[in-house]
């Protein structure tokens, strides 16, 4: 048994990206799609159901209303960052299948257990997640899946998640999925490869130390 320090990649919803990601198609809005990727709607419903998931998981973390309605003015561009994590989850999968990429339940479990000792137990990491990246609760498993993803995907490349050939990866699995964006939610600069009203990088580190691994 040794000590490995590793670093999870935080897939945060608001995409402002230094590579290219997604390439929508917003003219071609579907309706009652909030978004279609690889020919699958999210639809608006979907999303909305995601969005008060998160919600009651806020409200329930504070005790008064006044500190509730803080929250909601600090999390505005709560759905349009639901969506893009949603989307992102499918286009990143598509990439890692590409590779040959799997994630088992035992590194899933892994890596929240490193993330549980750093953040002072299961809820201290759940309140975080909540906080910093609109994570509920309930869907904590399914975006640490996302970052176990991420970090094989990138060492399968031979590189990591800040490198071009990483970006290359998801750029290539967005074009083969054909993502379409409903422009309610925010359209796409290609060139910048940002969304136009992003103001937070959606590609975030935290460093989870301490994790047992077996040699």
């Amino acid at each position: 048994m040794h000590r490995r320090r590793r670093t999870a990649l935080v897939l945060s919803a608001a995409i402002a990206a230094a590579a290219p990601l997604l390439a929508a198609c917003g003219n071609d809005a579907h309706a009652g799609a909030a978004a279609v990727v690889g020919g699958q709607r999210i639809t608006v419903a979907q999303l909305e159901s995601r969005v008060n998931e998160v919600r009651r998981a806020q409200q329930a973390a504070v005790p008064d209303e006044a500190q509730y309605q803080q929250v909601l003015a600090s999390t505005s561009s709560l759905t349009r960052d639901t969506l893009h994590n949603m989307v992102l989850d499918r286009v990143l999968h598509r990439a890692a299948q590409d590779q040959g990429v799997t994630v088992s339940r035992k590194e899933i479990q892994r890596m929240r257990t490193g993330l549980e000792q750093q953040a002072g137990g299961a809820k201290g990491l759940e309140t975080t997640w909540l906080q910093k990246y609109g994570i509920a609760p309930a869907r904590l498993d399914d975006n640490l899946r996302l970052q176990v993803e991420a970090q094989k995907l990138a060492t399968e490349l031979g590189t990591d998640t800040t490198q071009p050939a990483f970006w290359k990866a998801l750029s290539t699995a967005s074009e083969e999925l054909h993502v379409d964006l409903n422009p309610r939610y925010g359209t796409w600069d290609v060139q910048k490869s940002s969304r136009v009203d992003a103001k937070t990088p959606w590609l975030r580190e935290v460093t989870a130390s301490g994790t047992q691994e077996t040699a």
